[in-house]
């Protein structure tokens, strides 16, 4: 008797675990997230040289001032020294940089939003940053292990209307989901980030917390918000088709062109005109700090035609 009663509970037991394996089949996608095929998300190019050239002087400032950005900086006590080298470097060269952390430091400011759940605290973060933006409409969401080229952003998104609903980067499919990867940076104008405080108030579709078995990423979560806000993935990219948002640091960017294009490594590898790369560590951010800004051929003048400036009085490179 005993013995069938061990017999039924072993049966119940392996019932349950098969039932979860085939739900956890059910909605595992085999296929890659980094695929392009029957995809759905528009492609955002900067605007030409020529686009450029066909503006008034007058109408080239005012896209200046419009386009300013709140950088976004989401940080933990634990990745310290990303926290204070960001800090150190291309932060400097947003509009407004505000580090938003899950507890707070004694050794760096920032807002301590007291939340340990990745998802909860970057919903905290996002409307803390819609409440105390100011007159900025451009939102660039980073970890500590991004780069950030801002001006190179400011280009991509000169000529876009902040009062439109963009969220760009480096977009991906997951299944049926559009969303962009947060590893290398997520860029929202005012329109979408408006739209997202009022989907943040209906917890049957855009939910704080998840109760689901298996967690779904913070820029998974983002992108069903925004999905359900009629706010859709779009891909930042040259006219030569590189994306502008790199979840790679250029290293093993580097290294893997050299396998794949040894004969023309550099064209490619990256666009001239990159907004980010990810899994950066703090040393190669100084070295990239000082590739960017700093090292320049005597005798060469840059005839861009515009300039953006980081914001006044800042201690910037």
């Amino acid at each position: 008797m005993l013995s069938d009663g061990c017999s039924f509970i072993k049966g119940v037991l392996l019932g349950g675990v098969f039932c979860l394996v085939l739900s956890f089949l059910g909605n595992f996608n085999f296929s890659s997230e980094s695929s392009t095929e029957d995809h759905h998300h528009h492609h955002i190019y900067a605007p030409s040289k020529d686009e450029l050239k066909r503006l008034s002087e007058s109408q080239v400032e005012e896209l200046k001032n419009q386009v300013r950005v709140y950088c976004i900086i989401m940080v933990q006590p634990k990745t310290l020294v990303y926290w204070a080298t960001v800090l150190d470097t291309w932060s400097k060269h947003c509009d407004n940089a505000v580090f938003y952390t899950s507890e707070s430091s004694k050794a760096l400011e920032a807002v301590d939003l007291n939340e340990k759940d990745d998802w909860a605290r970057l919903r905290k973060a996002l409307i803390h940053a819609y409440e105390n933006a100011g007159d900025l409409r451009w939102f660039f969401v980073a970890q500590p292990t991004t780069f950030a080229i801002i001006e190179n952003l400011k280009h991509l998104i000169l000529a876009k209307d902040p009062n439109e609903p963009f969220y760009l980067g480096n977009a991906v499919k997951s299944g049926e989901l559009e969303y962009v990867e947060y590893s290398s940076g997520i860029v929202l104008s005012y329109e979408a980030l408006k739209r997202l405080m009022t989907m943040f108030k209906d917890e049957g579709q855009c939910p704080e917390r998840t109760h689901t078995l298996w967690k779904m990423g913070e820029d998974k979560q983002l992108a069903l918000c925004l999905k359900y806000a009629g706010v859709f993935a779009e891909n930042g990219e040259d006219r030569h088709g590189k994306g502008l948002f790199n979840k790679q640091n250029v290293v093993n960017m580097i290294k893997q062109s050299m396998q794949d294009n040894p004969s023309d490594v550099v064209e490619g590898c990256c666009p001239d005109m990159a907004v980010t790369y990810g899994g950066m560590s703090p040393n190669q951010m100084h070295v990239m700090m000082f590739g960017v800004y700093r090292l320049r051929p005597y005798g060469h003048d840059f005839h861009d035609w515009l300039t953006f400036y980081p914001p006044k009085d800042s201690d910037n490179d």
